[in-house]
């Protein structure tokens, strides 16, 4: 088993009742961590706020950054923008129980919560799942892939088609179509 990742380790125990904020830099480096190499480059504030309260805990994770990773359709590399939420409700209970994905209960005896998990899920889905240059959709991108693409597009497949269109051998073909 890993060592878990100190830094996202919150010991609530001695914090007072209210709001604390807690704010991290994410790189490639964490995601090294969870073996996760879909990402190039990782640039991803993560701000978190945990509301103590008397009998549980509130915590809500924001995270807003730049994902550095292959197009879908033409593999470059670009900077994906993401932005997400997600709120955690941790409750005490006698057994540790994280089926629901809002509501993790953990034992009575614990003094601290370790974030991780929740940071990787929420940057991890915060992507797009279909992930396409920007340049794509602008007409900036200059990519002999994207050029072959457009070649057997159906649009260019049309003008494949059009060329054979003309060619005079059909002419008798046709001619039967047109007299029915």
């Amino acid at each position: 088993m890993m060592k878990p990742l100190k830094e996202f380790i919150i010991p609530f125990v001695g914090l007072k009742i209210g709001e604390h904020c807690f704010e991290y830099k994410i790189d490639e480096k964490f995601f090294e961590y969870f073996e996760y190499e879909e990402f190039n480059d990782v640039s991803v504030n993560i701000s978190v706020v945990l509301n103590k309260k008397a009998s549980f805990l509130e915590l809500t994770f924001n995270a807003k950054g730049l994902i550095n990773v292959f197009c879908d359709l033409t593999n470059e590399p670009y900077d994906q923008d993401i932005e997400n939420c997600f709120d955690l409700v941790v409750n005490f209970g006698d057994d540790f129980d994280d089926e629901n994905e809002e509501v993790l209960i953990i034992s009575h005896s614990e003094y601290e919560i370790n974030i991780a998990q929740y940071i990787y899920e929420l940057i991890v889905l915060s992507m797009p799942t279909r992930r396409i240059h920007p340049g794509i959709n602008d007409g900036t991108l200059n990519s002999e892939i994207l050029d072959k693409l457009e070649e057997l597009s159906p649009k260019g497949l049309e003008d494949k088609k059009e060329k054979k269109k003309n060619d005079p051998r059909w002419n008798t073909l046709k001619k039967l179509l047109t007299d029915k």
